[in-house]
């Protein structure tokens, strides 16, 4: 599988939730095939391992069922954002996910 850049963020190193440098990448996106399009779509964020895996259950993304659907939420929106940018309107944009995902948050 081919590694994109985020379309959330252009920093790359830094952690997205505390500002630390960072190694690893979270999926907006995930399960099944999902995250597949999430990799091939950019929609993941720069993440520390403390924030990503680590921490404790509320202060970390994976395991904690309100920061996993916000990152749900914030990727849609980064995709159907970027879909706009390359011209779509922000209702083609909303149907365009809706399909390609098999759901939408908004």
């Amino acid at each position: 599988m081919k590694k994109t850049n985020s379309i959330v963020t252009e920093y790359s190193g830094i952690c997205f939730c505390c500002g630390r440098p960072t190694t690893e990448e979270h999926h907006l996106l995930f399960g099944d095939s999902i995250r597949r399009l999430a990799e091939e779509d950019g929609i993941k964020v720069p993440c520390c391992p403390y924030c990503h895996t680590q921490n404790d259950v509320k202060n970390r993304i994976h395991d904690n069922p309100m920061a996993e659907k916000l990152s749900k939420i914030a990727g849609q929106l980064a995709w159907e954002k970027h879909a706009v940018s390359q011209g779509m309107t922000e209702a083609e944009a909303r149907e365009a996910f809706r399909r390609k995902y098999n759901s939408s948050l908004l």
